[in-house]
């Protein structure tokens, strides 16, 4: 069941303005917007969590020079 309640706020007539536009923009209410800012405002912070490092590896030299196009192609043909 959704329940919604019909209040009064007192906006900062740019912010009104700002506020009707970007609801004309999105093709939505202003009604809307207001409570779907309300809503991430009152989210609770995610949590962080920590995480282990990344493992590394090494893959040994590098086969080729990147910037050496003609390079590449022989290796690349050579596979």
């Amino acid at each position: 069941m959704v329940s919604h309640m019909k209040t009064t706020l007192n906006i900062d007539e740019h912010v009104m303005r700002e506020l009707k536009a970007e609801a004309a923009r999105q093709g939505t209410t202003m009604s809307v917007l207001v409570e779907t800012a309300l809503r991430q405002l009152l989210r609770p912070d995610p949590t962080v969590v920590d995480l282990p490092p990344l493992p590394s590896f090494h893959g040994g030299s590098e086969r080729v020079d990147v910037a050496d196009r003609d390079a590449l192609y022989r290796v690349f043909d050579a596979d």
